[in-house]
């Protein structure tokens, strides 16, 4: 993994399940830390904790953990760091929302009981269990670009159908041991509260997720293969926590390697082999006037430098 000194800016994943009442007083003051910090980002408010990544210098990032720490309900917070040359952030949000990730099931409360967590370093003897079923319970992109071996993947384009998939795909009698993992932990803690509601009884996630096993694992000993979505600029992160090779479709969102990046398809800020002929004729026309003026203002700025 690269270190403070290779890298300028801290990248910060954080979550925390714990039961807020001042959502909306504790909104602009959280906002006003981070732009006070030169923080950047996206941090999610609920009824049932605090979900977010953000990106800063070391010093604002500090200051920022300390704000939040320093309040009870935060101080057993975890996170995961890791660093980039650049902010991979444009702007910094702070948004009140129902769920801090979205599952769509009432009562799913991680707080009250969840599966049995197991940390990074005893992680490989659970899944190399022949007994465990180990499900990926992130979202078919994110598997598609990297993932633990032998994993499965419930091919859900979004954590909403998760629970679809467990019903119908999944059963308490013949799948006796489950092992689930997820970019850092969040849809993990929702997943396992959900399976053992319905019966399963040995349940196990990966405590702090991949981005906590990439952290602590020594390359020669990882089960892990590929790469690792991330929700911001940098799209993935590789075995070390470095920006990876994928770049993001701006017209779909989606992942995209080098040989899709080489595909007749795609049209830089416009379209890839995903999303290409799915667009309306306005939304095209759109994206491209969108591409021509960011060309247009960075031709600007290097003419001004």
């Amino acid at each position: 993994m690269s270190s403070p000194s290779e890298k300028t800016t801290v990248v910060v994943a954080m979550y925390h399940f714990v039961t807020l009442d001042d959502i909306e007083a504790l909104k602009p003051r959280l906002l006003h830390v981070c732009v006070q910090n030169q923080i950047k980002g996206t941090i999610l408010l609920a009824h049932e904790g605090l979900n977010g990544t953000v990106a800063g210098p070391r010093t604002g990032m500090d200051a920022l953990l300390e704000f939040l720490k320093a309040d009870p309900r935060f101080e057993t917070m975890q996170h995961k760091e890791s660093y980039a040359a650049s902010p991979p952030f444009r702007r910094m949000k702070v948004r009140l929302k129902r769920e801090i990730v979205t599952m769509g099931v009432p009562d799913t409360d991680p707080n009250k009981f969840c599966g049995e967590r197991v940390d990074a370093k005893r992680w490989n003897n659970l899944i190399t269990d022949p007994e465990v079923l180990t499900i990926d319970t992130r979202n078919d992109f994110e598997c598609a670009i990297g993932t633990f071996k032998n994993a499965i993947s419930p091919n859900t384009k979004s954590f909403r159908e998760f629970p679809q998939f467990v019903d119908t795909q999944l059963d308490p009698q013949k799948h006796r041991k489950i092992a689930m993992f997820c970019t850092g932990g969040i849809r993990c803690e929702k997943a396992t509260n959900y399976l053992l509601k319905q019966g399963f009884e040995e349940v196990y996630h990966l405590d702090g997720g991949i981005l906590k096993y990439l952290e602590t694992v020594d390359k020669d000993e990882s089960l892990w293969s590929g790469e690792c979505f991330v929700f911001d600029e940098r799209v993935s992160v590789d075995e070390n926590l470095d920006p990876g090779k994928y770049i993001s479709c701006f017209g779909c969102r989606m992942p995209l390697s080098e040989a899709e990046i080489a595909s007749p398809h795609y049209q830089l800020g416009v379209s890839c082999p995903h999303c290409y002929g799915k667009h309306s004729a306005a939304k095209v026309a759109g994206l491209k006037e969108r591409q021509k003026q960011m060309e247009l203002a960075e031709t600007r700025k290097d003419e001004d430098d």
